[in-house]
């Protein structure tokens, strides 16, 4: 438990409950890279990983409903396999009260478990303001903006960010 916050190893049972929160922030636009007509099949392949690709995780609060997710996974293949990647989603009606820092907690920790040496965001929108500041509260570092990467449905196009942190020899 984190903070009266439960965050566990994803299993298929729980994606419904993942999914009621997921395909509204995914429709937004404003966020995710992900297409916002995506399918809840694709969406669902994307997010939930095989045992040896991946892990996806669930934040689950004091009343037992599932508030936030993550999901954590090589950034490259081969050579690039050391450098972990991971995405994060937190139900909008639970935003504001430490599940994202609490999830990105707990996989930063299963990264280093893993044996991944680093991560690597690819893509963080720029307006994103609430993610880009947690992020660089636990120490990742903003490394270039590619200009006019995402077309954010009310802002045109915004810059994506790519962020980084090491990790091991360093804690949380």
């Amino acid at each position: 438990m984190m903070g009266g916050m439960l965050i566990r190893n994803a299993v298929h049972d729980d994606w419904p409950h993942m999914w009621r929160f997921m395909q509204p922030i995914v429709k937004a636009g404003e966020t995710f890279t992900w297409d916002p007509d995506i399918s809840e099949e694709d969406a669902r392949a994307n997010w939930l990983h095989e045992p040896g690709t991946g892990r996806t995780l669930v934040a689950i609060d004091g009343d037992g409903a599932i508030v936030g997710t993550a999901e954590i996974h090589r950034n490259q293949a081969g050579p690039g396999s050391h450098v972990a990647n991971a995405g994060f989603m937190v139900d909008p009606a639970h935003e504001g009260r430490g599940v994202g820092r609490a999830l990105v907690n707990r996989v930063l920790e299963a990264a280093r478990v893993d044996g991944y040496r680093a991560m690597q965001f690819n893509a963080v929108v720029e307006t994103n303001t609430h993610a880009v500041a947690l992020w660089q509260s636990i120490g990742f570092e903003i490394m270039a903006t590619i200009p006019e990467a995402f077309l954010h449905p009310l802002k045109g196009y915004v810059g994506l960010h790519v962020m980084y942190r090491r990790l091991m020899g360093v804690r949380s």
